[in-house]
């Protein structure tokens, strides 16, 4: 005897209960979206306003602490770091808006292959959020800079991941790439 599909009405919920799965915040992933109100939102604002001088101060910061910077990069890579800063001044604020390091981390995750590119040390760029560091201090307050603090640290764990793989441009040890190409 062949076998029959099962009528509709067994496979209709229950009465009152609804076919559909429960309601999910986002559905690709699964998660909700960063509540921008979580942590200090007008700290954020107040960062965004000052972006530009943030940023010129934090690529001063970083020329400071390397002399060389300029010199290794020139006047069209410092361009670009200082064009750049406007977007890392954009990303922690948002970290200081949603008390989050994951905006930070996913951007330091997506500029590092833009700067091996264009041959720009992961050094530099820990010294780059280093000076951001310092030049948000002028923007936020002692507990408003604590997830700033944390957002730069995620940046920097990450820059320095990246530093330890091949093509990294930073300066080796001329003794070790003698040994390595004469081998």
């Amino acid at each position: 005897m062949p076998q029959r599909s099962p009528s509709p009405a067994a496979i209709a919920p229950p009465a009152g209960e609804s076919a559909r799965l429960a309601a999910v915040s986002h559905p690709s992933l699964g998660l909700p979206p960063l509540d921008e109100t979580a942590g200090f939102p007008a700290a954020a604002a107040r960062l965004r306003d000052a972006s530009a001088r943030v940023g010129l101060r934090a690529l001063e910061a970083a020329a400071d602490a390397d002399p060389t910077l300029s010199d290794r990069l020139g006047e069209t890579g410092m361009r670009w770091l200082l064009r750049d800063t406007e977007i890392w001044t954009d990303r922690l604020a948002l970290c200081v808006a949603t008390a989050a390091t994951v905006p930070m981390r996913t951007f330091a995750e997506m500029i590092a292959p833009v700067y091996r590119r264009r041959r720009v040390p992961m050094d530099d760029l820990v010294q780059l959020a280093e000076g951001f560091r310092a030049s948000s201090r002028t923007v936020l307050g002692p507990e408003e800079q604590a997830p700033a603090n944390d957002a730069l640290d995620a940046a920097i764990e990450v820059f320095r991941w990246h530093r330890r793989l091949a093509g990294d441009a930073r300066k080796r040890n001329k003794i070790l790439e003698f040994i390595y190409k004469g081998a």
